[in-house]
């Protein structure tokens, strides 16, 4: 994927990347989603009702072990088909230029997405979930169980989500 690909909006900045990446990681499986194009895709994971399938490699089924305890549970994926070189974005919904690392755009250096998804059934290596915003095929990176009492922090603000553009 490159930038041109993604759609690099007026007012945007890129920047050249390092040559080579500082560390590897292991997908350990796929997410399957009804969307195929980044235009269908919820902007946001809270928006769908969609029921996704995450297929987990067999290696690792194990490590499902008491995720069926979890009412909901944290997905780290892999924005695979994401531009790494955006450092200002416009994003599409305001017209105004912000820092990638103020934005929740999958366009970022190291495209690392995560969503809380509620956990449906755990059957086998194969995880039904409602709750993501990615692409069909979309590397699997991590599941960690979601602690409502430790990962929720109510008074949380993004100043600039509050302006009006």
């Amino acid at each position: 994927m490159t930038t041109k690909d993604f759609g690099v909006r007026d007012g945007e900045k890129t920047v050249d990347l390092p040559p080579a990446p500082d560390a590897g990681v292991y997908f350990i499986g796929r997410i399957r989603t009804p969307w195929k194009e980044r235009k269908d895709c919820p902007k946001n994971a809270r928006e769908s009702e969609a029921v996704c399938i995450v297929d987990l490699d067999p290696r690792w089924s194990e490590a499902l072990k008491d995720v069926e305890t979890c009412t909901h549970i944290v997905l780290l994926y892999w924005m695979d088909r994401s531009p790494r070189n955006l450092v200002l974005q416009v994003p599409g919904q305001r017209d105004v230029k912000r820092g990638t690392f103020a934005v929740r755009s999958p366009a970022r250096p190291n495209p690392i997405a995560m969503s809380v998804v509620r956990r449906l059934r755990v059957d086998g290596n194969r995880l039904s979930v409602v709750g993501l915003d990615c692409l069909d095929g979309t590397p699997l990176l991590d599941i960690k169980p979601y602690f409502a009492s430790t990962d929720s922090v109510p008074e949380a603000v993004v100043g600039w989500h509050k302006e009006k553009d």
